[in-house]
Formats: structure tokens, C-alpha cells, sequence
């Protein structure tokens, strides 16, 4: 899926998404990523949503977000309430969705001026021989 091509220098925005990659700026990543206004991180994750845990999501916390945007992958899910405790015990609004639902809320908020985080997970479909 293609996005609204947004351009600014100053502000990482997302470009398209597919099961094989994120463009951020357009530049494509083949990895889960975690994205802000101003700051992207590419090694924050690197299994499936079911070894999804605490001290993963736990590593969202030093970008200082006011929202936080969790993309699923394909399907939506939702993180354990425990999980969502951790982001509401510092007053931090958390959403689950689609990574593709996620890549567009970020562009949205991020050009209000809202300090959100996009932490996007990418499921590849493997093919086996």
C-alpha cells in the first residue's frame, strides 16, 4: 500500500507499507522499526508478535512519547493488559492496529504536531520450499 507522499527534512514520515517492507523517507525497511518525528530506530525487534514482551515494548519508553501507535502486523491483536499498564502508568496512550492502520495514524498525528510513536512490526510471509 502506498501512502500520501508527505516530503519534510525535518520529520521522518512514512511513505507505503507491504508484508516486505516499511518506506520511511523513502527509504525502505525489511524489519520491524520503531518511528518518531524525529528519530527511527531499526534493530528494536526482530521476532514474532507472540515473543512480543515487556521489556520490548519497555524500549518505546525513551523516545517520550505522548502516544503510542503498536502496528500488529497484518492482523490486528491487541497487547496483554499488563503490557498496556506499563504505557498508562506513565500517562502514555497506547493503540493497537494494523501496521498498515498505524504507518497512516502516524503521518496524521505526526503533522498535528503530536509527539507520537510508531512501533511497527513486520511479519515477512515466508515461503518454504
Amino acid at each position: 500500500m502506498k501512502l500520501h507522499l508527505h516530503s519534510s527534512d525535518q520529520q521522518y514520515q512514512i511513505n507505503g507499507v507491504d508484508s516486505q517492507a516499511i518506506t520511511i523517507n523513502r527509504q525502505p525497511y525489511e524489519q520491524s522499526v520503531i518511528v518518531s518525528g524525529d528519530a527511527l530506530s531499526t534493530d528494536w525487534f526482530k521476532g514474532g508478535w507472540e515473543s512480543l514482551d515487556a521489556q520490548t515494548l519497555a524500549a518505546i519508553m525513551k523516545f517520550q512519547p505522548e502516544v503510542v501507535l503498536l502496528g500488529t502486523g497484518d492482523k490486528h491483536r491487541f497487547i496483554h493488559p499488563k503490557h498496556t499498564q506499563l504505557f498508562l502508568s506513565q500517562n502514555i496512550a497506547v493503540e493497537c492496529m494494523t501496521t498498515a492502520a498505524a504507518c497512516r495514524t502516524f503521518n496524521i498525528l505526526t503533522a498535528e504536531g503530536r509527539k507520537v510513536v510508531a512501533a511497527l512490526l513486520l511479519e515477512k510471509h515466508l515461503v518454504t520450499d
